[in-house]
């Protein structure tokens, strides 16, 4: 398939970056017949990166299987705002792929970055971008070391914060083929945040960081749950990459 035929494939099937998709497809097939299937697969809706291993974030490439919640560019909100001060260590709490994790790490070689999720998908790529004995399999907190319990100098968390209502009208890219425990924030979007930042104060450090995306209509409430737990809060926003992430200093 030559690219012209590939792009206009692929517009027609609603890729709405339908060229650099066709170009990057191209760049990345192996064989011909691998290109073919990888077009298949995004016409019918799998998103990109799971399709040729890897996103682009924050200037890396990380790994990213199937199923496995895709880096969004406006996560990038929260390693900028993390990385305005040195941390070590860090967690990288709901890792999914560990994108922010892997990104905190490339900017500060030394730091002891650690991160945990429920999904075994998404560990097995945090394992990918991250050193393997520094990701962890379980439920939030339960999954950490306990050296680590009370030392967290860095929390960033992107849990899942989408109204269970609102999965439906979400792209068939993320509701059809990212795990919807990285999607599903219960009923207000906030069930999960609830519970990390319940159980924050008895990992992060006193004067230590928790950064957390949120949507940009809940973030007051997400802001509201860091004060009530002791928490000094704010919210951070950048309109150009659509990102909103809140701050609390313990």
């Amino acid at each position: 398939m030559k690219e012209p035929q590939l792009v206009a494939a692929l517009r027609a099937a609603g890729c709405v970056f339908a060229e650099d998709e066709a170009r990057l497809l191209i760049e990345e097939a192996s064989s011909t017949a691998e290109l073919m299937s990888w077009a298949a697969r995004r016409m019918a809706g799998e998103p990109l990166e799971q399709i040729v291993g890897w996103a682009a974030f924050d200037g890396l490439r990380i790994a990213v299987d199937p199923g496995v919640f895709v880096p969004r560019r406006r996560s990038e909100l929260l390693v900028q705002v993390a990385a305005r001060e040195p941390a070590d260590p860090v967690v990288d709490l709901c890792c999914g792929s560990a994108a922010l994790g892997a990104a905190l790490a490339a900017r500060w070689p030394g730091a002891e970055v650690h991160a945990a999720d429920c999904d075994p998908a998404a560990v097995t790529s945090a394992r990918r971008n991250l050193p393997p004995e520094r990701v962890h399999e379980g439920d939030l907190y339960d999954a950490l070391p306990d050296h680590l319990r009370g030392r967290v100098d860095l929390l960033v968390v992107n849990a899942p914060y989408v109204p269970t209502e609102a999965i439906a009208t979400m792209p068939r890219e993320a509701r059809d083929h990212e795990h919807r425990v990285a999607l599903d924030g219960g009923r207000d979007g906030l069930d999960v945040q609830r519970r990390v930042v319940a159980g924050a104060p008895a990992w992060v450090r006193p004067g230590g960081r928790l950064v957390i995306e949120t949507g940009r209509a809940q973030a007051e409430r997400t802001a509201a749950l860091l004060g009530s737990a002791g928490f000094a809060a704010t919210v951070e926003t950048d309109d150009e990459i659509g990102g909103t992430a809140v701050v609390g200093r313990a």
